[in-house]
This record gives structure tokens, sequence and C-alpha cells, in this order.
């Protein structure tokens, strides 16, 4: 049976980074997205994603952001060496240099960076996914449904190493769990703060997540 809704400590979980702290973030304003290195077939099956993801959050997908222009970009490519390539990529993302070579050396196929708004909200994500051998194997579908669940929350750096975000439907097909569905909602409510990094944040969003059983 797939659960629907999680625990305080499980919710907590989610949010706790690797240094021990809590920090959950939600954006603070439409995402305008825009997606290198794909054919138009993937850019569809991308937006498609992020729109439904949006829909379940209660967040507009938008054309253009009034300050940034974009302010999600997804990079899809072949090797990391590729960023540094890329101009102005380094004015964006900073110590990009440095953040190649890490990830080169750690033999990464993804890597999301975030900036933040004054209220701590999210304001830009830059997402890079490497298509190594492992990737390519992997769906269109479930490789943007995938990433646009990980871009539409900060989560913590652990969230999902020992459990994916999704599961396989019936037909094979890759789902949003449930009750990350639930959180994803339940993130969203108005009612709480765009950004905590009080552990107690996590009792209120599994609050709101039993409320709606």
């Amino acid at each position: 049976m797939i659960e629907t809704t999680l625990s305080a400590d499980a919710v907590s979980a989610l949010f706790t980074r690797s240094d021990g702290s809590y920090l959950c973030a939600r954006w603070g304003r439409p995402i305008a997205p825009v997606v290198f290195g794909v054919d138009d077939a993937t850019l569809g099956t991308m937006k498609g994603a992020l729109q439904a993801v949006c829909t379940l959050a209660g967040l507009e997908l938008a054309e253009t952001d009034p300050e940034l222009g974009a302010n999600l970009m997804v990079f899809f490519f072949r090797d990391w060496q590729e960023l540094v390539e890329t101009p102005n990529l380094d004015r964006l993302v900073p110590d990009l240099g440095p953040l190649v070579a890490r990830l080169t050396a750690a033999d990464a196929n993804q890597y999301r960076f975030f900036r933040f708004d004054a209220a701590g909200g999210i304001k830009a994500a830059f997402v890079f996914v490497r298509m190594d051998a492992a990737m390519a194997q992997v769906p269109a579908a479930t490789i943007a449904l995938a990433q646009a669940v990980q871009t539409i929350l900060l989560w913590s750096d652990t969230a999902f190493t020992d459990r994916s975000a999704l599961v396989a439907a019936p037909t094979g097909d890759a789902l949003l769990r449930p009750d990350i569905a639930a959180v994803i909602r339940a993130a969203y409510d108005p009612v709480l703060p765009v950004a905590a990094t009080d552990p107690s944040h996590a009792l209120r969003l599994a609050a709101r997540m039993e409320a709606v059983q």
C-alpha cells in the first residue's frame, strides 16, 4: 500500500540537511523556465512535468519573470566541462569552475543550484543533468518529473538518496509518490512562510497533510 501521508519526523527528514540544519523553502514567484540541450519533443515533456507539479503546488508557470526573464534554467549535456564553456554562466552560478571540477571528480550526473529572495523564498534555480550511460537509460518523462519535483521545493541534500520521489505505475510510467505530493501541497499553503529554518515547521506541514486526508 502506498502511503499518502508522513509522520512529522519523516517530513522533518526531508528538509534536514546532512549538517543537521533544517531548511524548507518554496518559490516566492511564478516559475519561468527555459530548457537547453534538448529537442522539441523533450522540451514539451519537460514543460509538461513542470506544469503538472506547479498545478499541484498552486504555483503559476509563466512565460517570463519580470526581474530575471527566465528564473529556472535547465541544462542537459554530456560532459560537465560544457558548463564552463557556456557563455556568461559563471556570472549566474558562483565558483562555476571549482563546482564543475567537484562534480566531475564525483562522477555526478545531476546538480541543482538555487538563489533566494529577501524573504528566503526561491528566486531562481539552475538544474544541470549530465546524460551519462545510466541517465540515458531513463525515460525522458521520468527525468523531467524527477527534476520538476526536486526543484519545486528546497529539499534536504539527502531527501531522496535512499528512496526516490517517484514510484512506478502498473503501466510502467513513473508517478509522483502520493506522500511527496502531499508534502508539496502542504508546503505551498499560504498560511505557511515561504522559508523556514525551525524544525517545528515540519509539525505544521504534517498537520496540513493530515487535514486534507
